[in-house]
């Protein structure tokens, strides 16, 4: 199944891209600056290079799945991340419609479920994604749409858990983990759509997600 990554030069997609070409996937990555790719040689990547601010359509030809892990990032404006974070995801989703994509892969975030119980600088940033998460919910796609906890750049520990923990210090996931899981879902096309949060827990991921 041919998968195009968008946000393929971000940590999460860099990782995520990484692991599908090393199990021998076909892997259509978009990105807005190729060299930023250039590490990665295969004879299964495509490499797209184009502004998701603009029509960015074509990478979805002969595309089966999407992984949307693109962001604006934390060093943006709320202007970048409406264009990133909403409007360039309903515009993946759009166009995984027309080009009847199997399988659609979000990277959320926790607290896109109720943006309005956070009272912080990233409040536009849980409302950007609680819009794009529900658009993709309204949309005719089988999804995964996956809620991971603060971020880590620790290695991978394989240990997870979809329940929130009681506390914000333990709600935190490992970047590894969240890619491998990305893997995993690639692999494992759900038999219904999905949401779930994700956090670093006790659990494999064949033990924790029944797909």
């Amino acid at each position: 199944m041919k998968t195009l990554i968008i946000g393929a030069t971000g940590q999460i997609g860099k990782m995520t891209t990484e692991k599908m070409l090393a199990s021998g996937h076909d892997v259509v990555a978009l990105v807005r600056d190729k060299s930023k790719l250039t590490a990665l040689e295969s004879n299964n990547l495509t490499i797209v290079e184009q502004d998701l601010e603009n029509d960015f359509s074509r990478a979805f030809e002969g595309v089966e799945q999407v992984i949307f892990s693109a962001g604006s990032g934390g060093a943006t404006g709320a202007d970048k991340t409406l264009l990133i974070d909403l409007w360039a995801a309903v515009k993946a989703i759009n166009y995984a419609v027309d080009a009847k994509v199997k399988h659609f892969i979000m990277v959320s975030s926790i607290g896109a479920d109720a943006p309005d119980n956070i009272e912080s600088s990233i409040k536009p940033y849980l409302v950007a994604k609680h819009m794009a998460d529900q658009h993709l919910i309204n949309s005719e796609l089988n999804y995964s749409i996956v809620r991971p906890g603060t971020l880590l750049d620790d290695a991978a520990t394989g240990r997870l858990t979809t329940t929130r923990p009681a506390t914000r210090q333990d709600a935190v996931i490992n970047r590894e983990d969240v890619a491998n899981t990305l893997l995993y879902l690639a692999e494992h096309t759900p038999k219904k759509p999905q949401v779930f949060e994700l956090f670093n827990g006790d659990k494999s991921i064949y033990d924790l997600l029944d797909a």
